[in-house]
């Protein structure tokens, strides 16, 4: 993704990096002979491709995406909520969980992972999960790191940041905001699979975006959620087998379903017959 802080990647990708590689590897070139899936972090970008660049891909197959949608970045609303750390209460505070397995058993707070963060490297730096987020989706601060979405030491949530935030990568409020000229070409192209207990609560957001893709008819999405009953994370659609065999066979599940998609959704006349080996 293009990023204030990490620079235009996803331009330099997509018009320099693809392109070379398609001309050297005798690739179609078009955006109907592409597609994009990964898992975690993966299936964002996976998404994030296919909804910043809509004609430039042919469906995106999306995976245990980190959070789509900023109103449960995990477990927090950055919209609404004013401590990321703690539940709000008149008489009590309640801490956020960050980490559990398929029981439901809290192994980590929220807290306890950024604080851990924060003494790995300050300003944003330590190369893990909650600073990575934070790199990608922040403007740059005057200090010329990152602007913090809260402030690490007490979790209380900076709200010009998250607006910033929600106009720029939250792709489920990017979806409503632009569905009326996103809607036609992203029609058939969006499928998404998370597991009911993702470890780290991603399938909280992919619930919000269901919510907007299953009740909009103008068009309607024509894609599929799916969620995986007690599976944590990287859960990616298969209902037949347990995740650690499932998440093992991306390319065996997925390629089939790339050549189906191009046989059924392209422009007139193209050859749907030579790649066909």
């Amino acid at each position: 993704m293009n990023s204030a802080n990490n620079g235009p990647y996803g331009d330099a990708i997509m018009r320099e990096l693809i392109p070379h590689i398609e001309r050297k590897y005798r690739g179609i070139g078009q955006g109907y002979a592409r597609f994009t899936y990964g898992g975690s972090t993966g299936g964002w970008e996976a998404m994030a491709v296919q909804v910043f660049y809509p004609d430039e891909f042919n469906g995106a197959w999306v995976a245990c995406p980190d959070p789509i949608d900023f109103r449960a970045y995990t477990v927090v609303n950055i919209y609404d909520d004013e401590n990321a750390y703690y539940y709000g209460g008149q008489w009590k505070r309640t801490p956020r969980p960050g980490f559990r397995n398929w029981l439901g058993q809290i192994r980590a707070t929220l807290e306890e992972m950024n604080h851990r963060e924060l003494v790995l490297a300050s300003r944003g730096r330590s190369g893990d999960q909650w600073d990575i987020w934070q790199a990608v989706y922040s403007p740059a601060g005057p200090d010329g790191y990152p602007k913090p979405i809260w402030d690490k030491l007490t979790g209380n949530i900076d709200r010009k940041v998250a607006a910033y935030w929600r106009e720029n990568y939250d792709l489920s409020y990017i979806l409503r905001r632009d569905w009326k000229t996103l809607g036609p070409k992203l029609k058939g192209k969006l499928f998404i699979y998370v597991g009911d207990m993702d470890n780290y609560y991603l399938n909280n957001a992919v619930y919000l975006t269901e919510e907007f893709l299953e009740s909009t008819t103008d068009p309607y999405y024509a894609g599929d959620v799916d969620y995986g009953d007690r599976a944590e994370h990287c859960w990616n659609g298969d209902q037949s087998r347990a995740n650690a065999y499932s998440r093992l066979r991306y390319h065996q599940m997925f390629i089939p379903r790339f050549l189906e998609q191009m046989r059924k959704n392209h422009p007139a006349n193209p050859d749907t017959l030579s790649w066909r080996y």
